[in-house]
């Protein structure tokens, strides 16, 4: 069983910067690529980003513009997300997943939230305007 735990969250205003934090309780993160999704209040998760075991490429949603970054720490089992100029849009639930059965690096898998296996429990992400 793998745990996943974010950090990082809380209140930003409009046009500032947070930075999210997972950390995964697995041997070597380096296995797997790493995903983050988001659920604002009343909608549907969607994804935000994936990153790919090495830390060498990855790709993003829509739903936040290019103002958000994905990396990782594979030495410390960790991943990030920096998110820049929010909007009270991005008020959300971020969650960190990881796609444990497969280690394709496919985009249209994982951009779909059923490619992932285990969950964090998220971060609330309020902006305020």
């Amino acid at each position: 069983q793998v745990q996943l735990e974010e950090s990082g969250g809380g209140l930003a205003q409009t046009g500032g910067s947070l930075r999210l934090s997972c950390t995964a309780s697995v041997r070597t993160l380096s296995h797997y690529n790493m995903g983050w999704f988001r659920q604002p209040p009343g909608k549907e998760r969607e994804f935000v980003a994936a990153v790919r075991w090495d830390g060498l490429s990855a790709f993003y949603g829509e739903s936040m513009d290019g103002r958000v970054t994905i990396s990782r720490d594979n030495a410390k089992n960790m991943v990030f997300l920096q998110m820049n100029s929010l909007k009270p849009e991005d008020s959300a639930i971020y969650y960190c997943a990881m796609p444990f059965r497969s280690s394709a690096w496919e985009m249209v898998a994982l951009k779909n939230s059923l490619s992932y296996d285990f969950w964090g429990q998220g971060v609330q992400v309020t902006v305020s305007s």
